[in-house]
């Protein structure tokens, strides 16, 4: 029972194989929240071994990788059963529980936060995030020009959206807001547009794990986590008493984050504005005003390294299998293509490591941070922390994806309607 896959012990693992096998040979997966659990604990977890056990690639995310793009690629080659795909996709988008887990880590690892180091962290993360985007759209509008791409087609159809925010908040509003300039069908370049995203949000995570390889040979670059120097107790919540936080004061952590995100939801239902930046904009004003109590802030640790610990490889295997088309990674294996998506998402990443050190911050989280900036959103965001195991930082990529996102998308609408291509 010790010897586990992930954290199933191998006896249940076994167990769970079988009767999920039984399920498929009866021709009808139930499609109840437990047997999904188990579905995608199996998956995720499976595909996670695989990773971590390649020489050389589990020590650049290996592990986020395959969990994320194995089954994406088992998909399009229908190597899943029809019956288990099934499950899967309609649990993943009917559940919608990304949202559950990104809510819980940006609540839980901003109300662990130092207080200080929050207000320094926020305010300090632009500089880079700024820097890195100018750079990263003259270095891959260049390449793609040198390339023969044309600059036009190079910024607004392959380094914008990169820089856009993911699907639902980047490519989607850019496919409709073209589609509206220029005429076309939204589809069909909403088709186009796709590619760069994934391909980006791939890049970034195969440069966050190999900076995370990077910062454990060169130590002084990298706070594993903490944004700058001096900030030792940036992720220590208040000590208790052992045995002061039980289980109550878990679940209402648990119940806290949901709170904070549903704020966010009518946020966006009255305003427009992103519900998961609106969850994370009243969590910190909550963490300044001092109404986070001691028990609270440790209940709510518990919940981020719950979530960190046990739901990210199922999520991205959930991510892999429904909502990441491998038909439409593919279409933009052009050498062209790929350099200039890399060149893009190198010099957004290398731009932000240079800021980041002339500020006094560490290279290392800063690049880190700015690579969220090119993710696929939010389950870019969690592949991209998970390959350079800084989970932790989930509150300062959220603001590199959905801030960071939103403004890309709003001047390249403009400069589009000014432009044209």
């Amino acid at each position: 029972m010790e010897m586990r896959i992930g954290l199933i012990p191998l006896p249940i693992y076994v167990l769970l194989a079988a009767l999920i096998g039984g399920f498929i040979a009866q021709g009808k997966v139930p499609t109840d929240i437990s047997v999904s659990i188990a579905v995608l604990a199996v998956g995720g977890f499976t595909c996670a071994e695989f990773g971590k056990r390649i020489p050389l690639l589990r020590h650049i995310g290996a592990a986020a990788i395959f969990a994320t793009f194995v089954p994406s690629f088992l998909v399009y080659m229908h190597a899943i059963p029809p019956v288990l795909l099934k499950n899967v996709s309609e649990f993943t988008k009917s559940s919608n529980f990304l949202y559950l887990f990104i809510a819980s880590i940006v609540v839980g690892s901003i109300f662990s936060m130092d207080r200080t180091v929050l207000v320094k962290g926020f305010l300090k993360i632009f500089a880079p995030l700024a820097a890195g985007t100018v750079v990263a759209a003259l270095v891959g509008t260049a390449v793609g020009a040198a390339l023969g791409l044309g600059w036009q087609h190079t910024l607004f159809f392959i380094v914008v959206p990169i820089m856009a925010g993911g699907v639902g908040e980047g490519a989607i509003p850019l496919s409709i807001g073209y589609a509206a300039i220029l005429g076309h069908a939204q589809g069909d370049i909403f088709a186009e547009v796709l590619p760069p995203v994934m391909l980006g949000s791939l890049s970034a995570i195969l440069m966050s794990g190999a900076l995370n390889f990077v910062g454990k040979r060169f130590p002084h670059l990298t706070g594993e986590g903490r944004l700058q120097p001096g900030a030792e107790e940036a992720l220590r919540v208040v000590e208790l008493p052992a045995g002061t936080v039980d289980v109550p004061q878990v679940a209402s952590a648990g119940l806290t984050a949901i709170a904070l995100y549903m704020v966010g939801l009518m946020s966006h239902k009255l305003f427009d504005f992103p519900a998961p930046v609106v969850m994370l904009f009243v969590a910190v004003l909550l963490k300044l005003c001092r109404v986070v109590s001691p028990q609270l802030q440790q209940a709510s640790h518990v919940v981020y390294k719950f979530f960190s610990t046990a739901v990210t490889y199922p999520l991205l295997f959930a991510i892999g299998a429904a909502l990441t088309p491998w038909e439409k990674l593919i279409a933009a294996f052009t050498v062209a293509n790929l350099i200039t998506i890399v060149a893009t998402v190198a010099s957004l990443m290398a731009t932000g490591f240079v800021v980041g050190r002339m500020l006094k911050m560490y290279p290392i989280e800063t690049a880190i941070i700015n690579a969220c900036h090119s993710g696929q959103g939010g389950t870019g965001d969690v592949a991209i922390l998970t390959a350079a195991n800084r989970m932790q930082m989930m509150p300062f990529a959220q603001i590199a994806t959905r801030i960071g996102g939103a403004i890309v998308v709003t001047l390249a609408l403009f400069a589009l309607a000014r432009v044209g291509v």
